[in-house]
């Protein structure tokens, strides 16, 4: 039986696996064997390898934990297009991850951390207060699930967006060697362009991710245009206010030449004025950047209501005026709470 302790294998990197069999004293090729059986086969278990024999399976089993998380929890959607599960990690803290269909695509929204110390006021995540960071190994062990699940149907994973529980770029170094890790031509193999990683604005990890020069498209949550009633959703905004958060995000532009998506959850009566619209115009003008607004997913702890239909084209009508690049999102998974930490925030222990 595989001890508590023992390192989860999804979190090491390849070369971490070949000194592991190196330290074996087995051939580092059997590093490789692994890694495709973990990311391209989609195993579970090391006694699924049929390229080991037995009494290598049986070190594997004893010596690295396979299991990352448990599903406690899985609802469907009434349109069966979003499936959201909840997890159990191995020291019974809970997180969420969603599955969303579209027409050619297969969307994952997966987190980075159990809670979130970000405090938004409409976010069931942030409502749930943190718990603590998610390693590596257990960001990727979500989309292993998935992907399995996917597989059984002819289907695979298409995309990622990172926006799940928790605010990535407050578990940077994990939240990218995951991605390192799926984007790994011969193993998972989802091309760079096919993230996407949420944050609410902390400005020295966009400076950090624009340094980098990475492929991965980058979302920044905004919410508001003015820092009054931004720090009132977003306490985060108090320490990065917006003059220079955009400020980060044009360098980020210039650095990458890469466009930057701004979310805009449209609450009503709250941000969702043709008054907003125009002052987010001003705010966003010549920024190579497109606006993605998203009815609100209510929660129980915040009052405030998503926008009607027709107050959403309406400020998406003001945004076309002034030549800015915007979609209304379709919302998913409303029947099953598939809004960021609504399962999860009544699952996780003090």
């Amino acid at each position: 039986m595989t001890s508590d302790s023992a390192p989860l294998v999804y979190d090491l990197s390849f070369p971490q696996l070949q000194q592991y069999f190196k330290e074996m004293g087995e051939s580092t090729f059997r590093a490789r064997q692994l890694w495709q059986a973990l990311y391209v086969d989609l195993i579970k278990d090391p006694a699924e390898i049929t390229t080991f024999g037995k009494g290598l399976r049986e070190k594997l089993s004893q010596s690295l934990r396979f299991c990352a998380l448990s599903p406690a929890r899985k609802l469907t959607s009434s349109d069966q297009q979003t499936i959201k599960t909840l997890f159990t990690l191995t020291d019974q803290r809970a997180i969420e991850a969603v599955l969303m269909y579209y027409e050619e695509r297969q969307t994952l929204c997966i987190s980075t951390q159990a809670g979130c110390a970000m405090d938004c006021a409409f976010c069931a995540t942030g409502q749930m207060g943190f718990k603590r960071n998610l390693s590596s190994g257990e960001i990727v062990a979500q989309v292993l699930y998935y992907a399995r699940l996917l597989k059984e149907e002819g289907k695979a994973v298409t995309n990622i967006v990172i926006m799940g529980m928790g605010e990535p770029f407050n578990n940077y170094e994990a939240t990218l060697e995951a991605v390192d890790r799926l984007n790994d031509p011969e193993g998972f193999n989802l091309g760079a362009r096919r993230f996407t990683i949420s944050t609410v604005g902390l400005i020295p990890k966009i400076e950090q991710f624009a340094a980098e020069k990475r492929q991965v498209n980058l979302a920044v949550s905004l919410h508001a245009a003015n820092d009054e009633l931004r720090s009132s959703l977003l306490p985060i905004n108090k320490t990065y206010p917006l003059f220079a958060l955009m400020q980060a995000c044009r360098n980020y532009i210039a650095q990458t030449n890469r466009r930057i998506t701004f979310e805009w959850a449209l609450i009503n009566c709250i941000n969702d004025r043709e008054s907003d619209a125009e002052e987010l115009a001003t705010l966003i003008k010549g920024m190579l950047c497109h606006v993605n607004i998203i009815p609100l997913n209510p929660t129980t702890q915040f009052a405030g209501q998503a926008t009607t239909r027709e107050r959403a084209l309406a400020f998406q009508n003001v945004l076309a005026w002034h030549g800015i690049p915007c979609t209304i999102r379709l919302r998913r998974g409303i029947d099953i709470q598939a809004g960021c930490g609504q399962l999860a925030s009544l699952e996780n222990p003090e």
